[in-house]
């Protein structure tokens, strides 16, 4: 266990399944690596320390659209990538990013990308943990992060939408983006990517593009009223692509 809010709100919440804590400690889970363009971070990083690092400044809006600020100082990056949808904005972002996760367990260190290990992350080994994740600096202005929520600011996600979106002479020549409440995790949109791609993000760009998204969400059923199914999810992931911070344009004064 790293900070506890997940697993410990599900003890507070009745789950009897749950009868010991292990808290990890180990203060290698806690450093972060910026070697060249190469970002380490362990598994027991923060969310408040992300969101003052200034070589993660690129991540700082993600990790201050987490909870509170004493949720922030207790969710760890390793805890994040197991939490249940629509929980795990930053796992969204570590998705884009194409992060690989560190594992450590009974036959020693292993390494699996990130959109592997979210398809598989309930058939890890017994004994086995998530130590860290590494992915590559991206260029500031290819990455960007949206986050829609009924209770604001940092209320639980309808959806989140992270994007690397690189642009030559006004197109858009390569898209990678993730989704977030859209699946049981955090899932690749490649339908939306490949739409994307070649266009130069018109408000009708985008209303054509993400009726492809269809194919790349399985949106759950939510206790209050949301996205049901496919088609519902539309007017989210419309409005989270047509966000200015998606865009990368300026708000409006």
């Amino acid at each position: 266990m790293g900070g506890g809010t997940i697993l410990v709100r599900r003890v507070n919440e009745g789950d009897i399944s749950i009868s010991t804590y292990v808290r990890l400690l180990t203060p290698e889970l806690k450093q972060i690596h910026v070697a060249d363009n190469t970002i380490r971070l362990g598994a027991g990083v923060t969310m408040a320390t992300i969101a003052k690092t200034p070589a993660l400044a690129f991540l700082a809006p993600v990790a201050r659209s987490i909870g509170g600020p004493g949720v922030r100082s207790a969710a760890t990056v390793g805890g994040n990538l197991f939490a249940r949808s629509p929980h795990g904005d930053f796992g969204v972002a570590l998705l884009v990013l194409d992060a690989v996760v560190c594992i450590e367990g009974p036959e020693g260190c292993n390494e699996v990308d990130l959109e592997t290990f979210f398809k598989s992350r309930r058939q890890l080994a017994r004994g086995s943990i998530v130590t860290a994740v590494r992915f590559r600096r991206p260029m500031p202005e290819d990455f960007r992060f949206v986050k829609i929520s009924r209770v604001k600011p940092n209320g639980a996600a309808v959806l989140s939408i992270a994007a690397l979106l690189s642009r030559t002479q006004g197109h858009v020549s390569a898209a990678r983006i993730a989704l977030g409440a859209m699946a049981n995790t955090p899932v690749r949109a490649h339908n939306l990517e490949a739409a994307l791609r070649e266009t130069t993000l018109t408000p009708r760009d985008i209303e054509r593009a993400v009726v492809s998204a269809a194919a790349d969400t399985t949106p759950r059923l939510m206790r209050s009223p949301a996205n049901g199914t496919g088609r519902q999810c539309f007017p989210f992931i419309s409005a989270g692509c047509s966000r200015p911070e998606f865009l990368h344009l300026p708000r409006a004064a």
